[in-house]
């Protein structure tokens, strides 16, 4: 068993964990019980008698013929849970709303998550719909607006070594490429995504400093068709002023808990 903390891992719990985390991955394409059981190397048996009791708790759900498997309601009300529970992102949320009317484009609010961002909170734009950004979504890091400006924030030494995964033809995928990015990000101040998450997409992402260094930042997308230099540096303007009035109201970390 592996260890964490100094404490032996529960096989158990961390076999729950992964299969919902697969599940969780795969969508909108439920699994058959084979495909589980060969994902996560356990016997058929075992997968099954998992699978039966997360199902009798909500946590996974099946079809009529119980034969596909995916991801159950309780996630969702746990995952609200989560973001009802944190102050930061209550905080947050006003001045999203706030963003969102000034410009009317997509704002987002992202987490560091290791290699990826988490979306925690989203104001839709009226003018067009992004698909990919719903809340609980995950990207990576190296691809986007919100991930870079928080990479921005670590020294480089810490980025893992590449290649790193390709999202569109403008993605950076090297350790050297996103380093000589990650530099001009802090030379401005946030960090910019030329269709490099998404095609047709440009962001503007500024993380939030409350926490050292940053794990929270925002963003604005707009699509590339109503990105002129005037609304780049409106926006530019805009996402500036909502960053100081969030970092001057956020809740200080002396009065939260300190997750890990």
């Amino acid at each position: 068993m592996s260890e964490t903390g100094g404490v032996r891992e529960v096989k158990s719990a961390a076999r729950t964990v992964e299969l919902l985390e697969l599940l969780a991955a795969r969508g909108d394409r439920p699994a058959r019980l084979q495909e589980l059981a060969e994902a996560l190397d356990v016997p058929r048996s075992s997968m099954y008698a998992l699978l039966q009791t997360l199902i009798s708790r909500g946590w996974v759900r099946t079809d009529v013929t119980g034969s596909l498997y995916g991801i159950g309601i309780h996630a969702l009300l746990t995952g609200t849970s989560y973001l009802d529970s944190d102050p930061r992102v209550r905080a947050v949320r006003p001045y999203l709303d706030e963003a969102s009317e000034a410009l009317g484009e997509t704002i987002h609010m992202a987490r560091l998550d290791g290699r990826d961002v988490a979306y925690l909170a989203t104001r839709e734009s009226h003018e067009y719909l992004r698909t990919i950004s719903r809340v609980g979504r995950r990207l990576p890091a190296h691809a986007g607006a919100l991930g870079k400006a928080l990479l921005a924030e670590r020294p480089d030494d810490g980025l893992p070594e590449g290649p790193y995964e390709s999202l569109t033809p403008h993605t950076r995928t090297t350790r050297e490429a996103l380093a000589a990015d990650l530099a001009g990000v802090r030379a401005r101040g946030y960090s910019i995504d030329r269709e490099e998450g998404v095609p047709g997409i440009v962001g503007f992402g500024f993380a939030l400093r409350y926490d050292v260094p940053a794990q929270d930042a925002i963003s604005c997308s707009v699509p590339v068709a109503r990105l002129s230099a005037g609304h780049e540096e409106r926006i530019v303007a805009v996402m500036r002023e909502i960053r100081a009035k969030i970092e001057a109201t956020a809740p200080a970390a002396g009065g939260t808990v300190h997750w890990r």
